[in-house]
């Protein structure tokens, strides 16, 4: 089976705990029904999210996400081929890019438009080297 990968960002609206915790949630629930893995990086500024699995249902899953009233302004910034997953043992890993992302006023400068897809898909090739907790699948 060939793998496609998306990388999307959009902007929280009404972020909290119980949000994030229903967003996480239901992600990893369509997720495991599509084949889908990914991760997602998040904060109270921004969604960052990496997804990866049958191109038909990762396009899905992007047009769910940005018709979900708990995202604003919905940028698809990668979406191409690739050879093999990165976060095959995850539903959805949930970090919350506290350190090593851009800052909250970088982000309000504008990092993110000046920012290449490579340098966006290094924070999360990143952040699958960092991780050392056990995959979920839930």
């Amino acid at each position: 089976m060939s793998v496609f990968r998306a990388i999307y960002t959009s902007q929280p609206f009404g972020y909290d705990e119980a949000i994030l915790s229903s967003i996480l949630m239901q992600a990893r629930k369509a997720n495991a029904r599509d084949d889908i893995t990914g991760a997602l990086i998040c904060r109270a500024d921004i969604y960052l999210q990496w997804l990866e699995g049958p191109e038909d249902k990762v396009r899905d899953a992007i047009r769910r996400i940005s018709r979900d009233d708990r995202h604003l302004d919905v940028q698809l910034l990668v979406a191409e081929p690739a050879e093999a997953r990165v976060f095959g043992d995850w539903a959805m890993l949930h970090d919350p890019a506290k350190t090593w992302i851009w800052s909250q006023a970088e982000i309000a400068d504008g990092a993110l438009d000046r920012a290449t897809p490579e340098e966006i898909t290094g924070f999360f090739l990143h952040l699958a080297e960092a991780s050392d907790a056990e995959p979920s699948g839930t």
